[in-house]
Formats: C-alpha cells, structure tokens, sequence
C-alpha cells in the first residue's frame, strides 16, 4: 500500500473497519481509535516504544484485534511548513511498517497538536504526571480527528458542488 490521502483511505478500508491515530515518538506511540463512522477520534492509550520489532508486533496485533484498516499518522512538520529531522524518521517508521504488512497509510499535518491536548490538559488541572501520561494518545486523537474533520469536509464540499446538498 502507499501513502493515501484521507478521501481515498475511507474507500479503500473494508466495513467494519476503523482508522487507527498514531503520534510517533522517540520513546513512545500514542495510540487513537476512530469509530465506523470515520468521525470521531477518541484516546486509546500510549504504546511505550522499546525496539521496533517488539513495538510492530504489539501494535499489528491490537490492530488485528480493534479491526483496524488504515492508519493516520502525525507529521510533524516544522511551524514554517518545512519537513525537518522529526519527518524523515516518521517517514522511515511508516515506510518500516508498510514493508511488514499492507495497510493504507496517511500522514497528517500534527503541527501544534501536543501544545492543544496540553493547554487543555492544564485547563482541566491536570497534574505533570497525568499529562505525561495522557499527552500522546491524546495527540494522536487530536491528528485522526483532524483527518476526520477534513474528510467530512471534503466529503459535503463534492457533494454540495455535485448538487447532492442544498
């Protein structure tokens, strides 16, 4: 499979299938979980990274496991747009996973998503301790929510233009 965009991942997933949110680390992956519906991304939980066989086979299985037939991933790009050292290595994570098993992959722009999940975090007065706890896999909700939200969009844009919504 390739790198997709969001429009063409949604058509390529069988029913019954969800998208599945990765904020890609050095130390850990958060994870997020998309419903059937392909509109709402919530939390799932942060994979803490130790060698990468290891990480792949834990997160193959749990995409087994949660039917999963697409990943969104974040691409953390530098403020300016630029793709700095952060890319190159979720490209090469993505490249990796894509070599092991045939998933549809997407990245998403997840410029500033850790800074909202903390700015509501702190909000919500949560401790350091339950932020650092909480901060990925909420990121990884933020970057398949944003996906969702593009898709949605996309989706009334053709068919409000194909005169299918008033």
């Amino acid at each position: 499979m390739t790198i997709c965009n969001i429009d063409d991942t949604i058509t390529q997933i069988n029913a019954g299938e969800r998208l599945m949110g990765l904020d890609v680390g050095k130390k850990s992956i958060g994870i997020a979980l998309g419903d059937l519906g392909h509109k709402i991304a919530s939390p799932h939980r942060i994979l803490w990274r130790k060698k990468f066989s290891n990480d792949v086979e834990e997160l193959f299985k749990e995409m087994e496991e949660l039917r999963v037939g697409g990943l969104v991933i974040g691409w953390p790009l530098l403020m300016n747009g630029d793709r700095g050292r952060a890319c190159d290595s979720v490209r090469d994570f993505a490249h990796a996973l894509m070599r092991i098993r045939n998933y549809p992959v997407i990245f998403q722009d997840e410029r500033l998503s850790t800074h909202a999940v903390e700015k509501s975090m702190i909000e919500a007065d949560l401790t350091r301790k339950k932020r650092h706890n909480k901060r990925d896999a909420l990121a990884a909700s933020w970057i398949l929510q944003s996906a969702f939200d593009q898709y949605q969009q996309s989706f009334h844009l053709k068919n409000k233009e194909s005169g299918r919504i008033a």
